[in-house]
């Protein structure tokens, strides 16, 4: 290459390095400037175009640099010279890259690998474009085998790797086997064709240079395991390649799992029994050790393999095989080698030796050989010795679930019992407390309690907080308190009795209780995510939005997190703050995509393999996230939403939007009842765009037609499509098209209630707006007031009953304000556009056609249809933005005074309060000594009731807030649609009238009516007889218009 010779790009070095410097000091003028005069000496240098164009993306002119790019690309294609240079072609790939359009860089490699077969580097080039792509599949190529053969040649393991990760092979994440990644099945086919051909390329590459990495060795046993050619990969494990793995029980656990899928289960026994000798404590060796030891494939099975985003909680067993005798034989056998390593373990503190013995009693309960004693008294024993930490219900959940409801009834009764003889150690008394108390979550004891009995467990447990209050003093602010989940717990409990009783006053308390938990230690998330959900069902929505802004989301988090606010965001009113959470959300998924592929290269360039199949995965992960398929569709809904009120911007947003949603048929396996229920949501709601893209657009073709050319239709294509997807649509439904319109009939008509619709009553009023454009795109022309009144009649009668049956929100958390939101901002909004269309085109357009008296008569029909559905839209933004001002004009105090009121005892030793009550008492007289001075200082600073009352005063606000943003979004619509029924008589007058004025001209429209016009001024009685002069004469121009 001509940059080995001093050249860079075909430019001398010392006159491009000062542009790279300037780049990467963020000079991009001073580089720009550079640059140019470069230019102006190498006009023709598809290198100095290409360091322009670096330096415009990065100036964020991303279309100057995309037209500069592509002038650099057709240089390149002129001058085949010119394409030897891959320090052109890297730089180019670079500016592709960021802006998306990769397709075009990977195109300039082809071209430059097809005109120079055996360069290397080119070579090397084309295969990073298609590592960035992902596009393993055209490594089956041709084209794309030489590269591999010619890298395989030089002494790279590249192509190698990549006809592995197409063919499915798996990779152990830490020299462990514990994530198989199949990723053919993403890749879509060829895995057994590039199987053999990685295996193939692999014993060259073993023959020729051998095998010099541990990640090398790991991806050619996987392709052998793939092919289930075991005994091919037990070889050269065990061979001299073997020896590149310096860790003996990482070579162990490969071993085993090959003898264990081979079916060779005493051997891979043994294997398993040496890795638990050497590591004690591992608990997946041991459920491997306990499958090859009762014959049991469960462990290997593809479902247990391919399950890394939902894996099992514990391995399912098979144990029907074997025998009584046999059974027993090699319980027996697990029992003692357990009871030895017990003996011989020198940690007291390693779990899995007992878990151990728990696992083997849970097998003997399946197997029918228990009669769940035993198990009872293994989890006793284990509990006595690990019950302080936060892990045990997590650790015995699998091993309850084999109990019936009555056994585990008599383990709780046992465990309260041996509650009696806590730890003397504070802090490991507190923790077999907090687990006795989740134990009883985890069993469900909880829904057998009367409330007073909940009441009870709730002060238990802030009492029990209050008092492990001073064993946190000597913490760090940053560090987590000791029995901080007892809060948590406390709230669970005073939600679930507000669920059993509707009292106010328990939701009102939980919420206190986590925010005096906030004053005492800033950094709980737990408390926040809590609070979240809590202020989002009182209609807050500002203060959870709050809340999650506290948790500092950022980077993987915006995918683990936001989905605790983005569903509530979605149903409220705050758009702004939706709006930025989205971006941010699609903006972090789009550029981890991007990068993704830069960090699969460079696990490429080290030749860690596992790596680039780890980034793979997640990469793919990600991208099959419910939520990220929830944003994709919900983003341009809402701009449609945002848009409701100007029918011009709205053609905008919806004109950019494609044809419904693809990314919706690339689902994980996992979970398949409840993904098929999620699959279903974004599919309905992936259609929204482009059904009133087309209801618009048919509702003003077809009144274009009318006015202009009678009996006109619209376009039978545009017809034909919104048909096909209100089928679709039906069918998401349940329902045939057929069905699902008599259904939508009857309802209206009265004869079936809205119940018939389900908890898809949004969608079926959708359903029914879609259905009326339809229709009214059916008739050549002719109005059917018919539909128009229908859906008329289904939005008026369901949302005025919705808001005359709603209770203010300040009494009863958030009610049915989510559902009125999305009946205003959804089938409301989308039927006001339809009408807006039809008005936009009801006013002359300047044309004059001959119209038949058919054609006049719909559309007088159709205007009086259109002027009642406004009439109606406006009847019903008026009732919902009266009751959605009580909300806001209710007085503060009022307001204060009844969420106060609700947590005031007034002497009674039940009811809400109680826990409020005792956080109060602590608060009223701290002990500075026991509780340090950070703890006291935090409780000096909370006053009961001025918390009290900032707290419910925000809340108010926050309810206010949201109730101001719906009457803002109510205000928009419905000042549109009533200045459309107000604009007075004769403003419409002269707009008609003007549109026949000629102004001299001897053109455009009023020719025809000023010929009328002259033969009424001046008629001739005598030639046009009596009857058609007086006829004349009680015409008056003006009048008449």
């Amino acid at each position: 290459m001509a940059s080995k010779f001093g050249l860079a790009g075909g430019i001398p070095e010392r006159r491009v390095r000062p542009i790279w410097d300037a780049i990467d000091s963020r000079q991009f003028k001073n580089a720009l400037k550079i640059t140019t005069t470069l230019l102006s000496k190498h006009p023709h240098s598809p290198y100095a175009l290409a360091l322009k164009a670096i330096i415009l993306e990065r100036m964020r002119n991303s279309d100057e640099a995309l037209s500069v790019c592509l002038n650099a690309k057709e240089l390149l294609y002129k001058n085949e010279s010119l394409l030897m240079d891959d320090l052109t072609l890297s730089t180019l790939q670079i500016v592709f890259q960021r802006l998306d359009h990769l397709e075009l860089a990977t195109s300039c490699y082809e071209h430059a690998c097809g005109k120079f077969p055996n360069n290397m580097e080119l070579m090397t080039g084309l295969f990073n474009c298609y590592v960035r792509e992902y596009s393993f599949v055209k490594q089956q190529q041709v084209k794309s085998s030489k590269c591999i053969s010619l890298l395989v040649k030089k002494g790279f393991c590249y192509g190698l790797f990549v006809a592995s990760s197409c063919s499915g092979s798996t990779v152990r994440s830490g020299f462990r086997f514990e994530n198989v990644v199949v990723l053919s099945v993403l890749c879509g086919y060829g895995g057994e064709k590039l199987l053999l051909l990685a295996e193939g390329l692999l014993k060259k590459h073993v023959a020729s240079h051998s095998l010099h990495e541990p990640e090398a060795l790991i991806v050619y046993v996987s392709i052998l395991e793939q092919q289930a050619k075991y005994g091919d990969a037990l070889e050269i494990l065990t061979g001299k390649l073997g020896s590149l793995l310096m860790i003996e029980v990482d070579k162990l656990r490969i071993q085993g799992k090959l003898l264990a899928r081979a079916g060779d289960y005493a051997a891979a026994a043994n294997v398993y029994q040496k890795i638990l000798e050497l590591c004690a404590d591992d608990w997946e060796a041991f459920l491997h050790y306990l499958g090859c030891l009762f014959e049991d494939d469960s462990s290997w099975s593809i479902e247990t393999i391919n399950a890394p985003i939902h894996p099992p909680k514990f391995v399912e067993c098979k144990l029907t095989h074997l025998t009584d005798e046999v059974f027993d034989s090699r319980v027996s056998n697990a029992s003692a080698f357990v009871q030895k390593l017990q003996a011989e373990a020198s940690n007291d503190s390693l779990r899995n030796l007992y878990l151990a013995h728990l696992e083997i009693e849970r097998r003997k309960c399946l197997f029918g050989k228990n009669n769940n004693d035993d198990l009872i008294e293994a989890l006793l024993q284990y509990y006595s010795r690990f019950g302080h930490l936060a892990c045990f219900t997590s650790d015995v959940e699998a091993f309850l679930q084999v109990l019936s409801p009555e056994k585990k009834m008599e383990f709780l009764d046992k465990l309260m019992k041996n509650s009696n003889s806590l730890s003397a150690v504070p802090t490991r008394a507190l923790g077999q407390s907090i687990t006795l108390l989740k134990t009883q979550e985890l069993i469900g004891n909880m829904f057998r309690l009367s409330v007073g009995e909940l009441e009870g467990f709730a002060v238990q447990m802030a009492e029990l907080y209050c008092k492990n209050l001073p064993l946190s003093k000597n913490l760090d602010p940053q560090e987590s308190m000791h029995g901080e989940e007892l809060l948590s717990i406390a709230c669970n409990v005073l939600v679930q009795l507000f669920w059993r009783t509707r009292t106010l006053g328990y939701f009102v308390e939980a919420i206190m209780v986590l925010e005096f938990g906030l004053t005492i230690q800033r950094n709980v998330w737990q408390y926040k995510i809590l609070l979240l959900h809590l202020y989002s069902h009182f209609g807050a929505f500002s203060l959870a939005h709050e809340k999650y802004k506290s948790l500092d989301v950022k980077n993987i988090l915006m995918e683990t997190v936001s989905h605790h606010i983005l569903p509530q965001m979605l149903a409220s009113p705050l758009w702004a703050d939706l709006s930025n959470l989205l971006k941010d959300y699609l903006k972090f998924m789009d550029d981890y995509v991007r990068e993704s592929a830069d960090l699969t290269f460079l696990a490429y360039r080290h030749r860690n393999y596992s790596k680039g199949i780890e980034f793979v995965q997640f990469k793919e992960r990600l991208q099959h996230s419910n939520q990220y398929l929830v944003a994709r569709v919900e983003a341009p809904i809402l701009q449609l939403k945002q848009s409701a009120d100007n029918i011009e911007e709205e053609e905008v947003v919806y004109l950019k939007s494609l044809s419904p949603f693809e990314g919706i048929s690339y689902y994980p396996k996992e979970n398949l009842e409840r993904e098929a229920n999620v699959r279903g949501i974004i599919e309905r709601k992936s259609l929204l765009p482009r059904m009133i893209c087309l209801s618009n657009q048919s509702a003003s073709v077809l009144l274009k037609d009318n006015s202009e050319i009678s009996g006109s239709l619209a376009d039978p294509k545009m017809s034909s499509e919104l048909k096909t997807l209100l089928e679709r649509y039906a069918k998401m439904l349940g329902f045939s098209l057929n069905d699902a319109i008599d259904v939508v009939v009857g309802v209206s008509h009265g004869l079936k209630s809205y119940e018939a619709f389900g908890s898809d009553v949004i969608d079926w009023l959708n359903f029914a707006v879609f259905f009326n454009a339809h229709e009214f795109g059916q008739h050549e022309g002719e109005c059917t007031p018919g539909s128009w009144h229908l859906v008329n009649s289904l939005l008026e009668n369901y949302i005025l009953g919705k808001v005359r049956s709603m209770e203010p929100l300040i009494h009863s958390p958030q009610g049915d304000l989510p559902i009125l939101v999305q009946l205003v901002t959804e089938p409301l909004a989308w039927h006001g556009l339809i009408i807006q269309s039809c008005v936009r085109l009801c006013l002359p357009s300047g044309k004059k056609k001959k119209k038949s008296g058919s054609a006049d008569q719909s559309i007088s029909l159709l205007s009086h249809a259109i002027r009642d559905a406004m009439q109606s839209l406006c009847g019903i933004l008026e009732e919902v933005a009266k009751w959605s001002q009580d909300q806001i004009n209710c007085p503060e105090d009022i307001k204060i005074d009844i969420l106060v009121s609700s947590l005031q005892r007034n002497g009674q030793d039940e009811g809400p309060g109680q826990v409020f009550h005792i956080l109060e008492t602590l608060v009223s007289s701290p002990n500075e000594t026991e509780l340090g001075n950070r703890i006291s200082q935090a409780l000096s600073s909370w006053s009961p009731v001025d918390v009290a009352d900032q707290s419910i005063s925000l809340l108010s606000h926050a309810i206010r807030d949201a109730m101001q943003s719906l009457c803002g979004i109510l205000e928009e619509v419905a000042k549109w649609s009533q200045d459309q029924i107000n604009c007075p008589e004769d403003i419409k007058i002269d707009i008609l009238v003007s549109s026949l004025q000629r102004n001299g001209q001897d053109e455009g429209p009023g020719q025809v009516f000023h010929i009328l016009e002259t033969l009424v001024s001046s008629p001739n009685e005598t030639e046009l007889g009596n009857r058609i002069s007086q006829a004349l004469s009680s015409w008056s121009p003006v009048d008449v218009a």
